[in-house]
């Protein structure tokens, strides 16, 4: 008998085109549909239209869908700790525990219950084996440079990896668009998705406020003049230009206002005038839960990495005290200073930083803050 893999079925092109390759190569291809927010009546949560969508897709294939819902363990692991990453004064980004928590934990554990030894998904993203001694499992970049989500799975441990196949890694968009058109999947044209994870496009400050008390405070230039007011600080984020809802100074030519800074016990957001503003640059960036995915680098090397899903990775170094080393167990919870040989634009608390030594991604951690 062939080898069973549970695909995650969303009712998009990538895990579509997923399953249709995985049945090419002779696998038993499940479909699985995860349904993890429990609003069926929302608007923005078109979770009928996606799941229609992957029966119609799993019909063509002719292959099961099932549905499972994570719904428990996705407000316990995931919603909950974004919740309090912004009530903390930060900006969380919840596809990366999303990932580790719900799509590469439970739904690995149920594909099991299933007889699957394997799981597959729709990401942008490869998987290279290397025996050295002992098995290693590595994570490299999707051949896409505009869709790698190498940058979202950096929390997957090796075990992950070893139970997982992304089959569309290797091939661009487009052409992802293309093969499906030809085999006549019924979603070769349909919208990526975006927003939140599983919860889908939200106006957001509106959808923060169910959850968050806020309440209106000033915003204050950096010499503390009052500007105008704003709608609860936790609901911006570093480097925000839009919504602020104040204009230009008089006899000033400094361009757009972003913000810079948040005092959550002050309810107070400080703004700067400028892109280019020298406070909102930093060439050290602290972080902390460090995770490497297989094992920590040797020696401190020279690395890049990024601290933005659409930036560019630069060249940093990462530097600890008493010539610690940086392995998980040692570091587990301390602060790490990730030194940039250039500055990074609008370093935001809560979201990640991910290490990458060429095409392999090694890991990351959750920035705390950054300074020049």
């Amino acid at each position: 008998m062939s080898e069973c893999v549970v695909v995650g079925v969303s009712g998009g092109v990538d895990s579509a085109l997923s399953a249709d390759l995985l049945i090419e190569q002779g696998y038993q291809v499940v479909g699985v549909f995860m349904k993890n927010w429990d609003e069926d009546d929302d608007e923005h949560c078109p979770a009928k239209e996606d799941l229609l969508s992957a029966q119609q897709v799993c019909d063509r294939l002719d292959i099961e869908l099932r549905t499972v819902s994570f719904s428990h363990e996705y407000w316990e692991n995931v919603f909950e700790h974004f919740l309090a990453t912004y009530r903390s004064g930060g900006t969380p980004n919840p596809d990366t525990l999303c990932n580790r928590e719900i799509k590469f934990k439970a739904f690995l554990e149920y594909a099991k219950t299933l007889g699957a030894k394997k799981i597959a998904t729709g990401h942008y993203a490869q998987i290279a084996n290397v025996t050295n001694g002992d098995q290693r499992w590595r994570l490299l970049r999707g051949a896409d440079p505009d869709k790698d989500q190498t940058y979202f799975l950096y929390m997957l441990n090796r075990e992950a990896l070893r139970h997982s196949l992304f089959p569309i890694g290797n091939l661009l968009k487009s052409t992802v668009r293309e093969m499906a058109k030809k085999r006549k999947l019924p979603c070769y044209d349909r919208n990526d998705s975006t927003g939140i994870c599983f919860i889908g496009e939200r106006r957001m400050n509106e959808f923060l406020s169910r959850y968050i008390d806020t309440e209106a405070g000033n915003i204050v230039d950096m010499d503390g003049r009052i500007l105008g007011q704003h709608k609860g600080a936790a609901l911006y984020t570093i480097g925000q230009r839009g919504g602020l809802g104040i204009g230009g100074i008089h006899d000033s030519d400094n361009g757009a206002w972003y913000v810079v800074d948040k005092d959550i016990a002050a309810n107070q957001v400080t703004v700067v005038q400028g892109h280019d503003h020298p406070a909102l640059l930093s060439r050290i960036v602290h972080i902390n839960d460090l995770h490497w995915i297989d094992s920590a680098p040797d020696n401190h090397p020279a690395l890049t990495a990024k601290c933005r899903y659409r930036q560019a990775d630069t060249s940093c170094s990462i530097k600890t005290s008493g010539g610690d080393n940086i392995s998980n167990n040692s570091i587990n919870g301390a602060i790490v200073e990730v030194q940039f040989e250039q500055a990074q634009w609008a370093v935001a608390p809560g979201q990640a930083l991910v290490f990458y030594d060429g095409e392999h991604c090694l890991g990351g951690g959750t920035i705390v803050g950054g300074s020049s």
